[in-house]
């Protein structure tokens, strides 16, 4: 199986560099597989294992966008993430062996309407620590309407390709599978892979790509 390595040089998300990067990787034509490994710049950092997922969901954005999601796509992380746990991966040595000799696997691909891709999680929040004040859609079902503190989302393995909650303090809300999650509000900000963009949006949308993930699993 022909591979690339694709190693980060640059920060996480660096979205220019990191589409260069794999624009170069795939030049060579027999190249079918990029084996992502991010850097780990301090290992005990607690925002590490975000940066690692950062990384990687540069890289799938980079193919999305260039519609190169042909090619497969294996995960070295060297620390256990929330994308290595949301899609049952290793790390460390064993995710580099999996990345070499592994099969790679049709999964939904998750992206937003700013055609950023999500593999660990993403939130809907209100803007500077406000309660989120709007409704949110999981395809036809509604989350709420109202105020809430914020909404979580996750991809999922197997279609439709995600699921949404509403988080509260102390039980957690009803999981709603979809192809789709749209807020809507007067005080919306979006969190992806752990960080927030303060930039207050009316509308979110996260939904499932036309074409799938080929991803390295076990």
């Amino acid at each position: 199986m022909p591979f690339a390595l694709l190693t980060q040089t640059s920060r996480a998300d660096d979205k220019k560099a990191v589409r260069a990067a794999v624009a170069d990787a795939l030049t060579d034509p027999d190249i079918s597989r990029l084996v992502v490994e991010p850097r780990v710049a301090e290992r005990f950092a607690p925002t590490v294992a975000h940066e690692n997922d950062i990384f990687l969901s540069q890289v799938l954005a980079a193919l999305m966008v260039t519609e190169r999601l042909d090619v497969e796509v294996a995960y070295v992380s060297a620390e256990a993430t929330p994308a290595t746990r949301r899609y049952g991966l290793p790390h460390g040595p064993a995710a580099r062996e999996l990345a070499e000799h592994g099969t790679a696997v049709a999964v939904p691909l998750i992206r937003d309407d700013a055609a950023t891709v999500v593999i660990g999680s993403a939130r809907h929040l209100g803007a500077e620590g406000a309660k989120l004040h709007g409704e949110t859609y999981v395809d036809n079902d509604r989350l709420f309407d109202g105020e809430v503190r914020s909404i979580l989302i996750e991809p999922t393995l197997t279609a439709p390709g995600l699921r949404a909650q509403v988080e509260r303090m102390l039980l957690p809300g009803r999981w709603f599978a979809g192809r789709a999650c749209q807020t809507g509000g007067t005080n919306v900000v979006v969190e992806r892979e752990g960080v927030v963009n303060p930039r207050v949006v009316k509308r979110s949308t996260f939904y499932r790509h036309v074409a799938d993930l080929l991803l390295v699993r076990p």
